[in-house]
């Protein structure tokens, strides 16, 4: 999950100094070294590219800001369905790409890059809301009053979002993750026509446009849907949040499939003896299936650094 933030000093620093997350996120250089920062520091088998989930929305025309103390806004919000006067900015996207190539110039060889985007529907739910949200209500409702309007704006996402990637891989990423990180808050119909199927559209056509790359999926919170989705959206690997019983997911999940996650971010907090018993546990739930060992989760602020340490060596002196 999330690897550069808050928990490191020199992030802090670099942050500071650009003045703010939008402008470091799309100044190549400071996003290429933000990326590159936990990998010298902790030399993690993989990097995940430093950027946002709602990229996407930015380029598609809305306005994009970061308040310090609150999350991202939007602007106009959608929920009055006011996608077709927004004035497309795809320019808007040229500095990530310009990151990938410069991280991936920098990066050890035997380093897997990882480049993602937001999911369509929880890329939707900022979009209608012009906000984050606890329960998504506006965009739910939003969906069942209008399904027409509200499948032209999850299209609009998904074909971004095939573009977007593939430009990614083309600039030197080797694997991408699709986040849908409010993916719980639905129903399973909904779930079933706001995750599954937008996510089966994008995996479709990017293994199509760029083959033998794989495609993680993580849907944050799907709990019992997770086999559905596992077997629905073509996704080559599976992420699981901190909620989900890895005993259950190794049972319940399509044999063979390789796996993300699924340490609890609060377990790192906590280090000692219960990080180590929550580490065991996880690597023990899948003995024969691949298995990318991960956080359920983005990576905390007040991570102690030496709680990081501790979880890599443990991983590696029993894998």
């Amino acid at each position: 999950m999330r690897q550069a933030g808050r928990y490191l000093p020199e992030y802090r620093a670099l942050r500071a100094e650009k003045g703010g997350f939008l402008a470091l996120a799309t100044d190549p250089d400071a996003a290429a070294e933000v990326t590159l920062q936990p990998i010298r520091r902790f030399g993690f088998d993989g990097s995940i590219l430093f950027s946002d989930i709602l990229m996407i929305p930015w380029a598609l025309g809305q306005d994009l800001s970061f308040g310090v103390g609150e999350g991202p806004r939007l602007e106009p919000a959608l929920v009055d369905h006011a996608l077709d006067r927004l004035q497309a900015v795809p320019d808007r996207l040229e500095p990530v790409y310009g990151t990938v190539a410069k991280v991936a110039g920098g990066l050890p060889p035997e380093t897997t890059f990882l480049g993602f985007a937001g999911s369509p529907w929880t890329v939707a739910t900022y979009m209608v809301a012009g906000k984050g949200s606890k329960d998504q209500s506006e965009t739910r409702r939003f969906a069942y009053a209008d399904p027409a309007a509200f499948g032209a704006i999850i299209d609009a996402i998904a074909d971004n979002t095939v573009d977007y990637l593939a430009r990614q891989i083309e600039a030197g990423v080797d694997a991408v993750q699709l986040f849908d990180s409010w993916s719980g808050s639905l129903s399973p119909a909904q779930f079933e026509r706001w995750v599954i199927a937008p996510t089966a559209r994008i995996v479709d056509q990017l293994h199509a446009r760029c083959p033998g790359v794989p495609v993680i999926g993580f849907p944050k919170g799907a709990g019992g849907k997770l086999p559905a989705y596992a077997r629905e959206t073509g996704v080559d690997t599976i992420g699981l949040d901190e909620t989900v019983d890895p005993v259950w997911a190794n049972a319940s999940l399509p044999e063979d499939m390789p796996v993300q996650g699924n340490l609890d971010p609060l377990a790192l907090i906590a280090g000692g003896a219960d990080l180590d018993a929550a580490i065991d546990r996880i690597l023990a739930a899948f003995p024969t299936r691949p298995h990318i060992f991960n956080l359920g989760h983005g990576i905390l602020p007040d991570t102690p650094i030496a709680h990081v340490e501790q979880l890599i060596a443990r991983v590696r002196s029993t894998t």
